[in-house]
Order: C-alpha cells, then structure tokens, then sequence
C-alpha cells in the first residue's frame, strides 16, 4: 500500500514538473512568435499590386579595333546615370515555396558614352554623348521563398525580360549631328533578393535586380563615334518598393 502511494504521489509530482516546464515554454515562445499579419495571403492562388524604384543603366563596351578611326582614340568610356521606375506587379503562386510573376515597368533612364580623341596637331579634345532611354520592360520571373518567420520572409528571383525602348533614334536621321543610335529591342536576364514584411492591410517588398544584356544593341551608321564601337550591351541594377 506504502509502495503504490509512493508511486502516485512520483507520477503526480513528474505531471506537475512536466506541466510547468510546458507553460514555461509556452511563455518563452510566445515572446518570440508574433501574431501574424494576413494569415491567409500566401495562399491566393493570385494577386496584384504595383512597385515604385530607383534604377542606375549602363553599358558593356567593346570598342571597334578594325577602324582606321581608331589611331584617333585616347580613351572611351560608359558612366551610368540614375533614374526611375514604376511597374505593375502580377503574382501568380505555382507552390508553397514559389511564385511566377509578371511586372511590366516603365524605366526611365540615361547613359553617357565620353569619348577623349586627338587630332593631326596632336591635341586632344573631349566629347560627352548622353543617351536617354525610355524602355517598356516585360519581364517574367521565378520567385523562391523562404519559410516565413513571424511577419517577413526572404526571397531570390531569377528570370528574363524583353525590353522596348520607345525613345529610341534607330530610324531618325540625325541631320548631320552624329547621335548614338541604339536599337529598339533588347533581351536581358535578371537576378535578384528582397524581403516580404507582412504589415497589417498589404505586403511591403524592397527588393534589388541585377540585369544584363544578350544583344548587341548599337545601330551601325556613318558616324565616326559608333564606328568606334563593337558592341554595346546593357547592364545596370533596379532598386524597387512594392506593394501587393
């Protein structure tokens, strides 16, 4: 009788330490699990929203080594310049972990090619062409997704995009002036990272792309500036704010 007692009251005494040490844990954990923000979004089958940026274009060169024009060349160089984007976002889920999306943007941006040349008497002179681009991006991407924590997770994306520039001169005559002519179409991959916070009412995303160019986009012409070059690709990055 002592023996059985004995072993109620150990039982009894390991259930209240076992129960206490989960309402320990319980308390610890919830001060580091939050209530979540829009429980449900992840599983929309679709949804929308818009992104807002800032971008910086420039280009990869490779300048022209069979043109007599050439001997006249000190130096050539690309410098990029800022500019600014706004898209509108389509994101279509095709698993826990991944999305597909859609987000035509306009881009406007701007590039400079400076150009140091020498002449007969031997003195060099200094010539800056600004280039101006405003492109209508249609890029697809793949989008992978870490499991969520609380109310953000991380993300990489990968994908191509077909870019249109509307302010291309491919088909102005230049009356002489000897612009760089660059041509309308163009093809580019991207890679890129962000965040997802989960705020109350919408997702807020910051998120950074790299691209880079697969075609040649410099137009031939007479003029003595595009002689000098070989090919003329694209690169640059998007710094972008979305909201879905």
């Amino acid at each position: 009788m002592n023996r059985r007692y004995f072993i109620v009251n150990i039982l009894k005494k390991n259930i209240f330490l076992i129960l206490n040490i989960f309402l320990c844990l319980n308390v610890v954990a919830q001060q580091y699990k939050k209530p979540q923000n829009l429980p449900r979004y992840d599983h929309k089958k679709i949804h929308f929203g818009f992104t807002l940026g800032i971008n910086e274009l420039n280009f990869n060169l490779k300048k022209n080594s069979n043109t007599i024009d050439n001997d006249s060349l000190l130096t050539l160089y690309t410098k990029s310049q800022k500019g600014f984007n706004l898209g509108i976002v389509s994101n279509f889920r095709i698993g826990k972990y991944a999305d597909l999306r859609f987000i035509p943007a306009l881009i406007f941006g701007e590039r400079h090619l400076e150009y140091t040349l020498t002449n007969d008497n031997e003195t060099s002179t200094f010539e800056k062409k600004i280039i101006e681009s405003t492109l209508i991006d249609f890029p697809i991407s793949i989008k992978y997704k870490s499991e969520r924590y609380n109310n953000f997770r991380t993300y990489l994306l990968a994908g191509i995009k077909y870019s249109m520039d509307i302010a291309s001169q491919d088909k102005i005559d230049d009356e002489g002036e000897e612009i760089i002519k660059l041509k309308k179409d163009d093809l580019l991959g991207e890679v890129g990272f962000g965040i997802d916070f989960y705020l109350e009412y919408f997702k807020f995303s910051p998120e950074i792309k790299l691209s880079y160019g697969f075609l040649n986009i410099i137009s031939k012409d007479d003029s003595g500036y595009t002689k000098l070059i070989n090919d003329l690709n694209t690169n640059g990055w998007m710094l972008s704010f979305t909201f879905e």
